[in-house]
């Protein structure tokens, strides 16, 4: 059971996320002389907590659990680590990365899951870029919205980002992967308490309810497997909830009554709650938590390393998103930096623009497919071709959150040098792209 310790980070992280959940931020306003941009800070705290929290990083927080406990370190070195074939590790990576269509935080559990596990630098850093920024939905979206030609540049180049990026940290850091390599040679191989295609169907049930979950509106008039997919997104994660339930009843010995809970609770954000389905979800996820942590084996262990991710990642998160909102406001609202300042810096294909569009990228948070809209947005006002993709490639798979955990994650060397070899290459891309086209 927890510790005193547990239950006070637990009660101030529950506490401060309920704090920003239900803060009357409109009505503050009206009543106190708040400044504009604090009340963008608040908002943009608060939409990031409703939409994202609860659907996006708790099942992200789960999954970077269970990599921890029932993923053998010697698979995960096999694939992905120092020592693996770089083809092979950089291909899982990027592969592995672009199915979860996530959010530059949402990636940031599963990518501290596979580093702490022992996968190269060069693999990891490639998974961190490939999840947010190759994105089909998102690349789709980009071709549909932007034009096929800014659709293709963003897929060829989040593609080639990724294993560039992976390479050059590897190459950068060489003579840490090598020791690191030179000792995880003599880990010895592992016990597996279960067979590889058992723990595959755990691991693909919770991130299909990830991804199902998270999917994401299709553009006005979209027609398609897009749009019926996103119309029975809550039945297809309800019977990947029940799914997972049957796993841990069958696979992780746990006694159905105890699963009944979280998997019926899910199964309904699905099959009774579809326009209202926080409050079963909500609800599974704490049933799971219980059933979990009350256990006397190896779920136990799952869930004190997914509350392990969850203190050390949600904090950051949410200064990181109240820093950003504060400087830059959300979407089409004024932060301390005035939007018309940053749209008339992106214009021309000049060195400024490209590079502007980069920095200014990485320090906003884009949620998944929202860079589009903007970028959109931004094109009206004057933005030219190269700096607009400049700002695809950078910004969705950086953030100022998400740069305040990787930090925490791998320390601040190592974060500069991905944040720079990340801004300069969109810089560099935009400028050729703003040339050829």
């Amino acid at each position: 059971m927890f510790l005193r310790y547990e239950w006070k980070a637990l009660a101030l992280i529950l506490g401060g996320f309920l704090l920003v959940y239900y803060l009357p931020v409109s009505a503050l306003q009206a009543a106190l002389p708040i400044p504009a941009a604090v009340a963008e800070s608040l908002l943009l705290a608060q939409w990031y907590a409703r939409e994202h929290v609860l659907l996006c990083l708790v099942p992200a927080f789960f999954i970077a659990g269970a990599i921890g406990v029932f993923i053998s370190q010697g698979a995960v070195m096999r694939y992905l680590g120092a020592g693996a074939k770089k083809v092979l590790a950089y291909g899982v990576a990027s592969v592995s990365g672009s199915v979860l269509a996530v959010c530059s935080c949402t990636v940031l559990p599963l990518f501290a899951g596979i580093y702490q596990r022992g996968a190269g630098l060069g693999p990891a850093t490639a998974f961190l870029y490939s999840g947010p920024a190759i994105n089909v939905l998102a690349i789709i979206l980009t071709a549909r919205v932007l034009g096929m030609e800014l659709g293709v540049a963003r897929a060829v180049g989040a593609v080639a980002f990724s294993i560039v990026i992976g390479l050059l940290m590897h190459l950068v850091f060489r003579k840490e992967e090598a020791a690191k390599a030179a000792a995880q040679a003599q880990v010895p191989a592992p016990e597996v308490s279960r067979p590889l295609w058992q723990n595959g169907l755990f691991f693909a049930s919770m991130i299909a309810i990830l991804v199902f979950a998270n999917w994401g509106a299709p553009a006005a008039g979209t027609t398609g497997l897009w749009q019926m997919v996103y119309a029975a997104k809550w039945y297809i994660t309800a019977v990947f909830a029940v799914m997972l339930g049957g796993i841990l009843v069958a696979w992780f010995r746990l006694a159905w009554r105890r699963v009944m809970v979280p998997a019926v609770a899910v199964a309904g954000a699905g099959v009774g709650f579809s326009q209202q389905p926080l409050v079963p979800f909500t609800v599974g996820v704490m049933g799971l938590s219980a059933v979990a942590a009350s256990d006397d084996g190896e779920l136990k262990e799952w869930f004190s390393a997914s509350w392990g991710f969850a203190k050390q990642i949600l904090p950051l998160l949410l200064v990181g998103v109240l820093v950003a909102g504060l400087l830059l406001g959300r979407p089409g609202h004024e932060g301390l930096v005035p939007s018309a300042w940053i749209a008339g810096a992106l214009g021309g294909n000049s060195l400024g623009a490209n590079l502007f569009a980069s920095v200014a990228g990485a320090l906003m948070y884009f949620a998944t497919l929202t860079e589009v809209p903007i970028v959109q947005g931004l094109i009206g006002a004057g933005m030219g071709n190269g700096p607009a993709l400049a700002l695809l490639l950078a910004g969705p798979a950086l953030s100022l959150p998400n740069m305040l955990v990787i930090r925490s994650i791998m320390g601040t060397k190592k974060t500069l040098v991905f944040i720079g070899l990340t801004v300069v290459m969109a810089t560099v891309t935009g400028m050729v792209y703003g040339v050829l086209a």
